[in-house]
């Protein structure tokens, strides 16, 4: 109404337009954690995406996530500082001494993501492994709740369902969550001229507080370049 008055044919109106939408579904259990761990984040964190190429022509077949988590530790070689958790009360970092990943798992009652330890320093078959038993924990309902706390750095592997590049969400202390899209054929040159090679994108989020834009720049140079190796 006049002067922004709230009329009955606003009340009205409003609610034809709920009652079209069905009832209000509270959230729940890990819908809900999620729910206020992303609004957490998006009030703390000032984030930042770099976003770049890997050609995966050198590869032969193997594991890709064991490859991508293999990636994620030489970035953090490169660069430690994006393995580290900040504190935005006390204005400090502190920089992890080993690598423990988060990896997020979607399921139809929300996100999870669970923490594989100590990547840095376990052979790929022990990684696999360690992934199918938590992936099993998870389907099951039944991971500890230990197992779901104290990542230092995240992979967001969305692209084993659809999509390319993407602004992952920084969840805090944590100061980083690399993200992968879709592996695609795609027509790139070499030595001036074209050919078709496998391409991953990657999308590497930080948090601008604590983290450079160089740090973030040498981490993913770092681990494209272990991406492209042979193997």
């Amino acid at each position: 109404g006049p002067d922004g008055v709230i009329t009955a044919a606003d009340v009205e109106r409003a609610a034809a337009d709920l009652a079209e939408a069905g009832p209000l579904e509270p959230l729940r259990g890990v819908r809900r954690a999620m729910a206020t761990r992303m609004a957490h984040a998006h009030a703390e964190v000032v984030p930042a995406t770099v976003s770049d190429d890997a050609d995966l022509h050198a590869w032969t077949d193997g594991d890709v996530t064991i490859r991508i988590v293999r990636a994620i530790v030489a970035g953090c070689a490169a660069e430690p500082a994006l393995n580290a958790w900040y504190d935005s009360q006390q204005q400090g970092r502190r920089l992890h001494p080993k690598i423990d990943l988060g990896i997020a798992v979607d399921t139809e009652d929300g996100l999870f993501v669970p923490v594989l330890r100590d990547v840095a320093n376990r052979a790929a078959d022990d990684l696999r492994r360690g992934l199918e038993r938590m992936k099993a924990d998870i389907l099951a309902r039944k991971i500890p709740p230990e197992e779901l706390r104290g990542a230092t750095i995240t992979l967001s592997n969305f692209g084993t369902l659809s999509g390319r590049y993407a602004a992952p969400v920084v969840v805090p202390p944590q100061v980083a969550i690399l993200s992968t899209g879709r592996i695609t054929p795609q027509v790139v040159a070499v030595d001036g001229r074209p050919a078709v090679h496998k391409v991953m994108p990657l999308s590497l989020t930080f948090d601008h507080r604590v983290v450079t834009g160089g740090e973030a720049a040498r981490f993913l140079a770092a681990a494209i370049a272990d991406l492209e190796r042979p193997g």
